[in-house]
C-alpha cells in the first residue's frame, strides 16, 4: 500500500491510498479518484518527500519501544508487588519457610544475597536496573 498526498484542480489538498503507484494512474485516469471537498476528479498527486526509515529512525523506535516496555513492567511491579526495601532477603526466605503468608515483594539484595536465594531454592528474580521500579518514597 502507497498513500498519496494529493491536490484537485480547485487546490484541495486530501490524502488517499492505493495499492501501488499503476493503482493510482489507472483509477485517476478513470475518474475513479475524487476530491472529498468539492467532489472534482482533476486529481494530481502532490510533491512529497518519501518517508525513509533510516537507521537512526529505526534505532530510536526500537529504544522508545523498549522504554515503554520497562515503564509497563515497572508499573506492574509497583501496583501488584509490596515493597520490603532491604529486608527483601529475609522476608523471601520467611515466606518460602512458610513462617509469614506468600505474597508478591520486591526490594534490594545484593547479587551474593540473591545467589544465596536461589541456591536454597528461595524463587528470586534479579530485576535489571531498566526494569527495577523506584522505590516508593517514605512517609514521614
Amino acid at each position: 500500500m502507497i498513500r498519496y498526498a494529493l491536490l484537485c484542480d480547485a487546490d484541495h489538498d486530501f490524502e488517499a491510498w492505493f495499492s501501488d503507484s499503476a493503482g493510482f494512474d489507472d483509477q485517476a485516469g478513470r475518474g475513479l479518484v475524487e476530491c472529498p471537498h468539492c467532489g472534482s476528479t482533476q486529481v494530481r498527486k502532490a510533491l512529497a518527500a518519501p518517508a525513509v526509515a533510516t537507521a537512526r529512525k529505526r534505532e530510536a523506535s526500537a529504544q522508545h519501544q523498549m522504554a515503554e516496555i520497562a515503564n509497563k513492567v515497572k508499573a506492574h511491579i509497583r501496583e501488584n508487588y509490596d515493597y520490603v526495601g532491604e529486608d527483601f532477603t529475609r522476608e523471601a526466605r520467611a515466606m518460602h519457610a512458610g513462617e509469614k503468608p506468600e505474597r508478591l515483594i520486591y526490594g534490594e539484595a545484593s547479587p551474593k544475597e540473591s545467589k544465596a536465594l536461589s541456591e536454597d531454592g528461595v524463587p528470586v528474580t534479579p530485576l535489571p536496573d531498566a526494569l527495577a521500579p523506584t522505590p516508593p518514597k517514605k512517609l514521614n
